[in-house]
């Protein structure tokens, strides 16, 4: 959990508020709000296995099964693990 407090450098940081923002438009949900979802997130996996907070992207995309004509967001989330065992 040591690289969640990790300084990281301004670009980074409009990086990551940029993603957020044009997440968040997609699916009508403040960055504020994302920001959380993906906090929260991080909390309850780093109860189980080492994960790198740093590197960790959440998406949120539209998808529709076949034949549907409405498209619903879908959280998509990739989170490196660093350690599979409990801490």
């Amino acid at each position: 959990m040591r690289h969640f407090f990790r300084k990281k450098s301004s670009c980074q940081v409009a990086k990551d508020r940029l993603k957020i923002l044009l997440i968040s438009d997609r699916v009508n949900c403040s960055p504020e709000i994302m920001e959380l979802i993906k906090a929260d997130i991080a909390k309850v996996i780093s109860k189980y296995m080492k994960i790198d907070t740093g590197n960790m992207d959440i998406q949120v995309q539209a998808k529709g099964s076949k034949g549907a004509r409405t498209k619903h967001p879908v959280l998509y989330a990739n989170i490196p693990i660093l350690d599979l065992h409990a801490k």
